[in-house]
């Protein structure tokens, strides 16, 4: 299943989920495309969103307001809809209207796949980028090792190019997949020190241990994070509002 998870206000750009593209809320936009991969359902903290993702016959379930992350947010979804433990559960941001459906689909292939690994505890991807692409703090990057296990998240430019770097940047793309009973665990865990400095829960998974495999994509997708990404994105797709 995929659960993409909306919450109303957020810091950098509020109510961004109701924004428009092709006359539809950027969520529910977001949600008729995954239709096209599996079964989906939108976690939401608002009354009004529900009634919305109603009248566009999306299912969604209403969760708390105080939850800090999108993935707590999923994990109470999860205990609404009684999913069994071991469902693969993929996390598409609401904010992520243009990831293209054939990646989606490539990436709950890889994923079945990735969850044979016992070490694996969840899986995400990443897309090559130019070094000046990443300057940008809302891009998130990520290094990887010989197996493509995550190695560490940041806003800053990692690596350092304190030597001629001569391989492309790798910026994360918001993507999650985990089991359920994965996910029940995530949400045990303590929030770490990195998490809270970068501000990037998945950073959580990797200071307790865990294994985040990763999956190269090619994608053209901008995640909306900002009123200026929206409009950039907008006019990058020849998509109206």
């Amino acid at each position: 299943m995929i659960i993409i998870p909306a919450r109303l206000k957020s810091s950098r750009f509020e109510n961004k989920i109701l924004c428009e593209i092709d006359n539809l809320p950027m969520f529910i936009y977001t949600a008729k495309k995954m239709q096209e991969v599996d079964e989906v359902c939108v976690a939401i903290d608002d009354e009004e969103v529900l009634k919305i993702a109603q009248k566009h016959n999306i299912k969604a379930v209403l969760t708390s307001k105080n939850h800090e992350s999108g993935t707590d947010r999923i994990n109470e979804a999860c205990q609404i809809l009684k999913l069994n433990e071991n469902e693969l559960i993929i996390n598409v941001q609401a904010d992520e209207p243009f990831i293209e459906i054939q990646n989606i689909k490539d990436f709950k292939e890889f994923s079945q796949k990735a969850f044979e690994d016992e070490l694996c505890f969840m899986s995400s991807c990443y897309k090559e980028v130019d070094a000046k692409a990443c300057d940008d703090p809302n891009l998130v990057k990520v290094v990887t090792d010989s197996n493509d296990y995550a190695l560490y998240f940041s806003r800053s430019k990692i690596p350092y190019e304190r030597a001629n770097y001569k391989q492309n940047f790798k910026a994360h793309l918001g993507i999650y997949a985990y089991r359920v009973k994965n996910l029940q665990e995530f949400c045990t865990l303590k929030n770490s020190a990195l998490e809270e400095c970068e501000k990037l829960e998945q950073l959580r998974v990797l200071e307790n241990g865990k294994k985040i495999k990763m999956l190269k994509i090619q994608s053209q997708s901008i995640g909306i994070d900002t009123k200026e990404d929206y409009e950039k994105a907008l006019a990058k797709f020849g998509v109206k509002k």
